[in-house]
């Protein structure tokens, strides 16, 4: 029987020879396979005069062609942006310099393939150093124009990377801010000190010079040569922000005891994002002895050019979301070298609700809960904003080391035989792995270590704890916030918990009261001067709100208040939002 799609050859001048007759039936079923099946790879080349060669993360990201993006000059992930990405990666472009990228595999949130025909914005990037999934596009990462392209393809586009995003300045970046809040980063700068602190632990680990980057905010009136010294505060920032920005948001303090709003104190911005996320200044197997590189390098370090009280009362923790895990670590893990700790919607204090889940529980799974239902990953209120299995799934996508989730198991995680980090959960089925459950418990559960090691922790410990969590946090941090609460109520320890009602992750709900947007850091600040000058009380703050002494079921300063300021984004855990 002769298809219809048969092409008949008939030979001039005789018959053809076997050897040709074979040529020509190979080409005719290649003909016949490909018929029908429209092109599903991109060919990405370098410009010949970018770079000679370049390796690292390729990635293709494409959206719907519309009449308000065809004018723009970046495609990238954005929510409810219907926004596909595809990757592999790239060890060298070769004499070519040009790799294939298929989009059947290694897409998100499915293969290209199965993009509904039509129009469709297209960009090719590069990202060099592997760490897309938490900081984006970064200086180094090669770039191409923004193409369009019709997709069922009707033939392999070729995109060119043509240029790279430029090196970072050293300058603080005010684009797009507020006169208001351009002008209290350009007062402060003079004020701000950029500090490297030369590593020997964590060099012995990686087996290369390591350091660890700190900006340091004087108070008004700070003279180096007087014998005045100062209460310190160490706080590090939200998941994937860089060094450069825990500086420029301490702006915001050098304003504040400027005006007289908070008292004359030493902030400490530390730099804990990594190539594998952030760090958490924790001891990790992974990442590297992260903590004793603050305690016993960093903090000596800095005491000795500053004048600082080097004494427990006068060192203080703060921060927020994966900084905020950081402050209430290093306070339980250290208590006799701090004074205090005030945290802000920590990432998961307690295994039993990591976003979520119970990591403990018998057939524990990220993905689904036991009724078989998605479990969600981020939230506005009663909107799920997104589900973990498909953060996962776009990390996997994104890179190897980074992104939030893996992150986690960078610090967390045992190691794997294969040298990197043990997976928590399998990320095609999402079961939770026991044995890696019960390492994370024994070593970072910190719900767990305060119920099991309270007789020895108390003593250091109690009274110095204060959390404030939205109610409804955008990834339902609360949870593990109230696990938390309830540890310190059954040892009987005093801790202050402070539940925002409607609030979100968002730093501007949590920190705002009464139309004062800035209503939290004067508090946390004036209660740690009480602290570190007792009897001098600095501003609005009663004796009465530090010294109290809070039972186990009235914490002090358990103030609820609904937030003022609403509709306001801060910073996020999850970059995948």
């Amino acid at each position: 029987m002769k298809s219809e799609n048969m092409v008949e050859i008939k030979p001039r001048g005789g018959a053809l020879s076997k050897a040709t007759r074979l040529t020509l039936a190979s080409a005719l079923a290649s003909l016949l396979i490909g018929a029908g099946e429209p092109e599903t790879r991109f060919a990405v080349t370098l410009q010949p005069d970018l770079v000679k060669d370049a390796s690292g993360r390729l990635l293709v990201f494409a959206v719907p062609a519309t009449r308000e993006n065809m004018a723009s000059n970046a495609v990238d992930l954005e929510r409810e942006g219907g926004v596909s990405v595809v990757a592999r990666d790239v060890p060298s472009f070769g004499a070519s310099r040009s790799v294939t990228i298929d989009t059947l595999t290694g897409a998100f949130p499915k293969s290209f393939a199965t993009l509904a025909p039509g129009s469709y914005r297209v960009q090719a990037v590069l990202d060099r150093n592997g760490d897309y999934n938490f900081a984006g596009r970064g200086p180094g990462d090669l770039i191409s124009k923004v193409v369009t392209v019709h997709f069922p393809l009707p033939s392999m586009p070729i995109i060119q990377l043509d240029h790279a995003m430029p090196a970072e300045t050293g300058q603080f970046d005010t684009t797009g801010l507020p006169p208001v809040a351009a002008e209290q980063i350009a007062a402060s700068r003079p004020h701000l000190h950029d500090e490297e602190i030369a590593s020997k632990v964590l060099t012995r680990f990686g087996g290369k010079n390591e350091a660890v980057a700190a900006w340091v905010l004087t108070p008004p009136g700070y003279d180096p040569t007087s014998r005045t010294t100062y209460p310190t505060v160490y706080t590090a920032g939200t998941f994937g922000a860089g060094h450069k920005l825990a500086g420029q948001q301490l702006s915001r303090m050098w304003h504040l005891m400027e005006t007289g709003a908070m008292p004359p104190m030493i902030w400490v911005a530390l730099d804990h994002s990594s190539p594998t996320g952030t760090t958490e200044f924790a001891d990790s197997v992974n990442n590297g002895p992260w903590g004793e590189a603050l305690v016993e390098e960093v903090i000596p370090a800095l005491e000795a050019k500053y004048r600082m009280d080097a004494k427990p009362s006068g060192r203080f923790l703060t921060g927020h979301s994966s900084g905020g895990w950081f402050a209430l670590w290093a306070i339980v893990r250290h208590p006799q070298l701090f004074g205090g700790s005030w945290t802000t919607a920590p990432d998961p204090v307690d295994f039993h609700d990591f976003l979520g889940v119970n990591l403990y529980a018998p057939n524990a799974n990220m993905y689904h809960a036991a009724d078989g239902k998605p479990r969600p990953l981020e939230r506005d209120h009663d909107k799920v904003l997104g589900k973990i299995e498909e953060a996962a799934r776009l990390e996997s996508v994104l890179g190897h080391s980074g992104g939030q989730l893996r992150s986690f198991e960078w610090v967390f995680s045992p190691r794997g035989r294969d040298g990197e980090p043990a997976f928590l959960f399998d990320r095609e089925t999402g079961a939770v792995d026991p044995a890696v459950a019960a390492y994370w418990r024994e070593r970072y559960d910190i719900g767990h270590w305060i119920e099991a090691d309270w007789p020895r922790l108390g003593r250091h410990l109690d009274g110095k704890v204060h959390v404030v969590v939205g109610t409804a946090d955008s990834y339902y941090l609360d949870g593990p916030v109230r696990r938390l609460d309830a540890a310190f109520r059954k040892v009987g320890g005093r801790a202050d918990f402070r539940y925002v009602p409607g609030a979100t992750h968002s730093m501007a709900m949590l920190y705002a009261n009464d139309g004062d947007r800035n209503a939290l850091w004067k508090e946390m600040s004036r209660a740690m001067y009480a602290v570190a000058r007792p009897g001098q009380f600095w501003g609005a703050l009663s004796p009465a709100a530090v010294t109290a002494k809070p039972s186990a079921q009235a914490p002090a300063l358990k103030l609820e208040f609904t937030p003022k300021a609403s509709g306001i984004s801060g910073p996020d855990i999850m970059r995948s939002r």
